[in-house]
């Protein structure tokens, strides 16, 4: 049986699981927000720990909390930061666009957890307070956007990124390893002129790098924080020098150049530097989409398909089909970054739906880009060493696609024009010649001059 202790708030009396940290508005949340199962990514949690660190120890620097009690508030909110009390957030998702539900969960779990540490009774507000001292100089209107940029920031430069830096690494070593394997281009699906295997998948190594890129120059901007704003950003209720202090801790806790906005209001008003990061994460999806269905085709087969690269065999394909193998890595990939996409969808219409002095979207935004960023982190991981790693090429399926091709005829074109070559490779494919054949009987070419200008290994 579960025991429960009283909580209290402005509007009343609230029960509470006895082992838990949560206060009374937290539990009024989860009584007014029965809407799916979903609660916040732990990396937001992590983040607000650290934010209430920082600002415990600026309002402590100014003299408007005791000693005892930021030590205290420290104390409970690094081990928020640490993960240790994630139990301990269980506020859904689809609460006030503002957030507010989760910066109280934050304050009471804080309170709570301190007033445990000085050996009070949890609910002492008396002693420690969530309002008046965790949330000291603070609205969740400024806490939240503050949250959210530095748990994108830290899940980008953490997790992300160097998670798309080993996927690139083995597409460049599958590149260099593979530079002497030559296969047939495709435009438009249909046969093209040669080119190295190694080069193909060089593509894909610099298309991921440019996005990744793309994707690190947008971190500066997600560096420039609102906290000190409070309600509306004009800072009401919290000294002057706050925000620069609580930013400056901040810097030391998350080893990020952070700085704040140079204007609260468009920061608070909207939240357009999470919108392009979002942005840039689709610009990642749309690159992987590609490189996994470039693949995923590649791989068809293996006898009826296209059958240039031999995928990686992680487990059977069909229940009902034996020794099928299917590319499931590449499947797993593609629908990630569909999601993502998706999730960027949402953020741009979240983002456009500020009104006035708040954007009340900040619980989908925010669930929206560390999902996206946990997702694309392990897919890229999974990608790497399930497939990329072991992608092997068919060499005689290579070499068959190259005897095969009527469009090295292109070779031919400074010799004997454009006209005259179209008219040899459509002698090949209506005879079924090989280009050669039909390039000697057309009488334009000589045996010698064919063998020279013809060699796909030139050509690339």
């Amino acid at each position: 049986m579960t025991s429960f202790r009283i909580e209290r708030d402005t509007m009343g009396e609230v029960k509470v699981p006895e082992e838990r940290y949560w206060g009374a508005q937290t539990g009024r949340a989860m009584e007014n927000f029965p809407i799916g199962t979903g609660t916040f990514p732990s990396s937001l949690i992590h983040a607000l720990g650290m934010i209430k660190v920082a600002a415990a120890r600026a309002n402590g620097d100014l003299g408007i909390l005791q000693e005892s009690s930021v030590s205290l508030i420290a104390a409970a909110a690094s081990e928020v930061a640490e993960g240790k009390l994630d139990d301990h957030f269980p506020v859904p998702v689809w609460q006030s666009g503002s957030g507010t539900q989760l910066n109280m969960n934050a304050n009471e779990v804080i309170a709570n957890r301190a007033c445990e540490l000085a050996g009070r009774p949890l609910g002492s507000k008396d002693f420690i307070h969530p309002n008046d001292d965790v949330n000291r100089s603070q609205s969740s209107n400024d806490v939240i956007p503050t949250a959210i940029h530095l748990a994108v920031s830290l899940q980008i430069r953490d997790r992300l990124i160097p998670a798309l830096v080993s996927l690139e690494d083995e597409l460049e070593a599958r590149s260099v390893e593979y530079a002497n394997d030559i296969t047939i281009g495709r435009t438009h699906l249909m046969d093209a002129v040669p080119l190295s295997l190694g080069q193909e998948i060089s593509g894909w190594s610099a298309l991921l790098q440019d996005a990744r890129q793309r994707l690190t120059r947008e971190l500066p901007e997600l560096h420039a924080l609102t906290l000190g704003g409070t309600a509306v950003g004009t800072g009401l209720n919290a000294p002057g020098e706050f925000a620069d202090l609580a930013v400056r801790y901040l810097r030391e806790l998350t080893d990020l150049e952070l700085n704040l906005v140079s204007n609260r209001f468009a920061a608070q008003g909207s939240h357009d530097a999470l919108v392009a990061a979002s942005a840039s994460l689709r610009g990642v999806s749309v690159a992987l989409r590609k490189i996994a269905w470039d693949i995923s085709l590649l791989g068809s087969g293996p006898r009826c398909g296209l059958g240039e690269l031999f995928l990686p065999a992680n487990e059977p394909g069909s229940s009902i089909m034996p020794g099928k193998v299917n590319p499931s890595q590449s499947e797993a990939m593609i629908m990630v970054c569909t999601q993502v996409m998706g999730y960027d969808t949402a953020v741009a219409i979240a983002g456009a739906s500020g009104t006035l002095q708040i954007n009340t979207f900040k619980p989908l935004i925010a669930l929206n880009l560390l999902t996206s960023i946990d997702l694309l982190s392990d897919a890229a991981a999974s990608f790497r060493e399930r497939c990329v790693k072991g992608l092997r090429p068919n060499r005689p399926r290579l070499k068959s696609y190259l005897q095969a091709s009527l469009m090295l005829v292109t070779a031919l074109v400074p010799v004997i024009g454009y006209d005259r070559a179209a008219e040899i490779a459509k002698r090949a494919h209506e005879e079924g010649l090989t280009l050669r054949e039909a390039a000697i009987a057309s009488g334009e070419i000589s045996e010698e001059e064919f063998d020279r200008r013809v060699r796909p290994e030139t050509m690339i």
